[in-house]
């Protein structure tokens, strides 16, 4: 599949996303997630993507099961958790969901989960994989999307691609970002060195882009939104985002349950894991509608233009499950190696099998 073909150029993109409304509060970010959806057909036979309104979906007979999932609502790339919400999708596989907001740590969220307080949760997979490489009793069992990570440089300054950071400093939300991991790994298969050729420095996010304006940084590396929302006045421009060559079919958010449901409730994991697939799908070819339903609970009311805008980029058509996402799993896991954050002696393969448990089979 051709991203320009679907898609059109990251430039008319980004010209097009330029004129769009006003900014969202930089204050409201927390942390933070092109193939045809492989996923099992049988399940999701009938399912209302494309052609049917999803509140149409009839709700499973019976009661609805109770479960709480936590999220982070300032994370607008998400939309598939407040399509599967708003659009009928977890009633019609039996669940009545809870949405909690968690902006804590993400040791602390992948505890919250293994101690069965809540019972899912969502994240991004280089914000994940690192804590679950210690030992969580929590088990990655669906994906939503890819493309959320971005790069930007000052349009004025000489930096216009990777290779050109050498020796400049990189603004960053903090040393564990999913931001600083992804680019780390970018920088390293370009032939730099991303410990010694660069220096990431952490800012608070809504500061990214003042300590690149005042000359504290060069650079800066983020997730959407604020990264989509500094560009729109044209001062900066994107050098590398996770939706480039080889990661434009990489996932970028994963959806995570705590291991103690999988044992002594399987079928529920498999409705999690279905609603939020087909959701994302959902989102993929009704991005209007899939960033109506996000924008009542987005912290300070993020433009619903711009929410529209981020629903078509985000690659909300790829959501691999089974042995495509261990693959996908395996290939970060191999990666965070390469960078020192992952320890050497971690088995790609293996801890991919480790952390990811199959549901829909």
């Amino acid at each position: 599949m051709n991203r320009k073909d679907n898609f059109g150029s990251r430039r008319a993109f980004l010209v097009g996303a330029a004129s769009v409304g006003a900014s969202v509060p930089l204050g409201l970010v927390g942390e933070t997630v092109f193939a045809t959806p492989q996923i099992p057909r049988a399940p999701f036979e009938g399912a209302p993507i494309c052609t049917a309104a999803a509140a149409d979906a009839a709700a499973a007979a019976g009661p609805l099961k109770k479960i709480t999932f936590a999220w982070n609502a300032g994370a607008p790339c998400l939309v598939g958790v407040t399509v599967a919400k708003e659009k009928g999708f977890f009633a019609k596989h039996g669940l009545d969901v809870e949405l909690v907001n968690y902006s804590g740590s993400t040791d602390q969220l992948l505890e919250t989960l293994a101690t069965g307080k809540a019972d899912a949760a969502a994240g991004m997979a280089l914000r994940w994989l690192k804590p679950m490489e210690q030992g969580f009793d929590v088990k990655i069992v669906a994906s939503t999307h890819g493309g959320c990570l971005r790069l930007l440089a000052p349009t004025a300054s000489n930096i216009k691609n990777l290779k050109d950071l050498k020796g400049k400093i990189i603004a960053v939300s903090d040393m564990n970002s999913p931001g600083k991991n992804f680019f780390a790994i970018r920088l390293k298969k370009v032939g730099l060195d991303p410990e010694k050729d660069v220096e990431f420095k952490q800012f608070p996010g809504p500061l990214l882009r003042v300590s690149v304006e005042k000359g504290e940084a060069h650079a800066l590396a983020d997730n959407d939104p604020l990264t989509f929302l500094f560009q729109k006045d044209g001062a900066f421009r994107e050098i590398s985002s996770n939706l480039d060559g080889e990661y434009a079919s990489r996932v970028c958010c994963i959806i995570g349950v705590r291991g103690s449901l999988i044992r002594d409730d399987k079928p529920t994991a498999a409705a999690i894991a279905r609603a939020l697939i087909e959701a994302s799908e959902y989102a993929a070819h009704h991005p209007e509608e899939a960033a109506a339903t996000y924008a009542p609970y987005g912290p300070g009311k993020v433009e619903l233009a711009d929410l529209v805008t981020l629903a078509k980029y985000h690659s909300h058509h790829h959501h691999p499950v089974g042995a495509d996402l261990k693959k996908e799993l395996a290939l970060y896991a191999e990666e965070l190696k390469l960078v020192s954050i992952f320890k050497p002696s971690t088995d790609p393969a293996k801890f991919a099998e480790r952390i990811y448990a199959d549901v829909l089979s």
